[in-house]
C-alpha cells in the first residue's frame, strides 16, 4: 500500500525573486475541478459520481483502500490531453493516501459541465532540482493571481532537500493553502 501515498512539501515563492524554473522547466496548463466526495460510490469494482461511471474496475488493493477510507477529497484534473480522477486521503502533515486513474476525457468534461464545482487553474513548470528531486511550480490564475506555490514529492518524509534559493516560507501542512481549499474559499 506503500505506493499509494504521496509525500510532499510546499512552499510559497516570491514574484520579486529570480525565477530560474522559467527558464528551465516543462510546462503544462491544469485545471482542477473539486466534486462532491460523498457522491463518489464504488459498485462491485467500479467507481461512479451520482450514477455516472468513472471507471468501470479498479484493482482489489484500490477497493480495499477505497472502503477503509472514509474522508476523500476528490478532484478531476485536465493536463494536456488528458483528465485524471484523484482520491486524497486526510493529511497528515506532508503525507496523505491517494489513489489516482487516467479516465476518458469525454466523461469527465461531461461531469464537470453539469455540475458548479470549486476549480482552480495554473500553469505548472516541472523543475529539476541539483540534488535531483523534481519540483512542480504552480503559478494560479483567475482569482488566486499572483499566488505561486513550489511543491517537491519525497519518498519519505526524512528525506533530506536541497531548498533552492528563490523557494519562500514553507506551508506544509498548512490545510488552508491546499488546492482543494483554494479552489473553495480563495485566498486565506
Amino acid at each position: 500500500m506503500e505506493n499509494h501515498f504521496e509525500i510532499e512539501r510546499r512552499f510559497f515563492l516570491d514574484e520579486e525573486k529570480v525565477q530560474p524554473w522559467k527558464l528551465d522547466s516543462i510546462t503544462s496548463k491544469i485545471r482542477q475541478c473539486y466534486l462532491h466526495s460523498p457522491d463518489i460510490s464504488l459498485r462491485e469494482s467500479g467507481l461512479f459520481y451520482k450514477h455516472k461511471s468513472l471507471l468501470s474496475s479498479i484493482t482489489p488493493e484500490q477497493k480495499k483502500i477505497f472502503n477503509s477510507t472514509v474522508e476523500w477529497t476528490s478532484r478531476i484534473r485536465f493536463r494536456d490531453e488528458c483528465a485524471t480522477l484523484t482520491l486524497k486521503g486526510k493529511r497528515t502533515h506532508s503525507s496523505a493516501i491517494e489513489l489516482e486513474w487516467i479516465i476518458d476525457v469525454g466523461a469527465a468534461s461531461q461531469i464537470v459541465e453539469q455540475m458548479e464545482c470549486p476549480t482552480v487553474v495554473k500553469t505548472r513548470h516541472v523543475w529539476t532540482g541539483s540534488d535531483g528531486l523534481i519540483w512542480e511550480i504552480d503559478v494560479f490564475e483567475g482569482e488566486l493571481l499572483h499566488l505561486i506555490i513550489a511543491e517537491v514529492e519525497l519518498p519519505n518524509e526524512d528525506f533530506p532537500v536541497i531548498i533552492p534559493s528563490w523557494i519562500g516560507e514553507e506551508i506544509t501542512g498548512r490545510h488552508q493553502w491546499s488546492n482543494s481549499s483554494l479552489a473553495r474559499n480563495g485566498w486565506p
